[in-house]
């Protein structure tokens, strides 16, 4: 297991629409390991292979509080098979837009199907945070970020912000 460097905005990777995984192969399980060490690492709560660079329809998550033992989840090919109709709004951060949160409204409630690391086709129903947490990760797998959410000023600001500091580290 390694931790991989993120991919932070504005690196045109984040907004790459990412590849099926063909197989559940060795270097798939490893792939999701780096993922959940690097989250881990962060600390987040989700990651999309995207953000580590790999544009591979995978993605981690544990929402497991720091006191309470690791429960880590793994998705291969998700996909939303529903949503409901109902919204909620919860405050969302990325770990490639560091250190900026904003609150998001998105379906309450969604259903994924995905494979598992055995290569077994599963199906989740979820809620609250869980819900949100999938949704933004998914929402990575196809190039959107959470800021597309927001209002076009709002994502403009934030988007100018990262632009400046990625020039200034540049020149450092």
């Amino acid at each position: 297991m390694a931790i991989r460097p993120l991919v932070i905005l504005p690196d045109s990777v984040l907004r790459q629409v990412s590849k099926p995984v063909e197989a559940v192969t060795p270097e798939i399980k490893a792939l999701a390991a780096d993922m959940l060490e690097t989250m881990y690492d962060a600390p987040g709560i989700g990651l999309a292979a995207i953000q580590i660079g790999v544009p591979l329809r995978l993605l981690t998550i544990d929402l497991a509080k720091p006191e309470e033992e690791k429960a880590p989840m793994t998705f291969i090919n998700p996909e939303i098979t529903w949503s409901s109709k109902e919204l909620n709004i919860h405050e969302e951060g990325c770990l490639s837009i560091p250190e900026y949160y904003e609150e998001v409204e998105r379906p309450a409630r969604v259903k994924v199907r995905y494979l598992d690391l055995d290569g077994k086709v599963q199906d989740i129903e979820a809620d609250g945070l869980l819900a949100t947490c999938l949704q933004h990760e998914i929402d990575h797998l196809n190039g959107v970020l959470f800021i597309d959410h927001l209002s076009r000023l709002k994502r403009e600001r934030v988007t100018k912000r990262f632009a400046k500091a990625a020039r200034r580290d540049s020149a450092a």
